[in-house]
């Protein structure tokens, strides 16, 4: 069970950072900064955040807090990124650390503990942590996104209306094991 936890949640994690890929290329450029009030994020300061937190959590994972002294938590919610290639810059250094390090974990790191915070977590609790949290901030970038872009919006998933084509195709075949981001992660590939 446990080698095919690490590779279901490398896989989940995977399919999210693509749905947050798939948002920011539909999305006009100068909407990626837009707020609808002050208390609210743009897509941008979404991405800062999700990046400040990834470079803290998963540097040096196994050895050093996941709560740097060098991060600024409260400066990641600053809507101050002026265009969209430091948004990407932002957004695929804190996806490589982290997919990096989940990549090069085994089975017997899992129960390692490793701290947050000075709260010790096993690997897999920090591991579940942020698959609560990222898929979290990628929900609001969606939502933002399908806002944002109103009738021009391609769906990510399922689009309206096909439910039923989806499913005849899925029940044509034989049951069968297979991972709910294959076919997301298998056409992203194909890109």
């Amino acid at each position: 069970m446990e080698t095919d936890y690490l590779s279901s949640v490398q896989k989940q994690f995977e399919y999210y950072k693509s749905l947050g890929e798939r948002t920011i290329a539909q999305v006009p450029e100068d909407k990626l900064f837009w707020q609808a009030n002050e208390e609210s994020n743009s897509i941008a300061t979404i991405v800062k955040h999700l990046s400040g937190n990834m470079l803290s959590r998963w540097t040096d994972f196994l050895t050093s807090d996941g709560e740097k002294a060098t991060r600024d938590r409260e400066a990641e919610f600053d809507n101050d990124i002026t265009n969209k290639e430091a948004l990407l810059k932002l957004w695929g250094a804190g996806w490589k650390c982290f997919l990096d390090t989940l990549y090069v974990l085994k089975d017997e790191d899992l129960n390692k503990e490793i701290f947050i915070r000075n709260m010790g977590h096993t690997v897999i609790e920090a591991i579940n942590r942020q698959l609560a949290h990222y898929p979290y901030h990628i929900g609001q970038i969606v939502f933002l996104g399908k806002m944002i872009c109103g009738p021009s919006w391609v769906s990510l998933s399922i689009p309206r209306g096909k439910s039923d084509v989806y499913n005849a195709e899925k029940f044509s075949k034989p049951k069968h094991k297979e991972h709910f981001t294959d076919e997301f992660i298998e056409k992203k590939r194909k890109l």
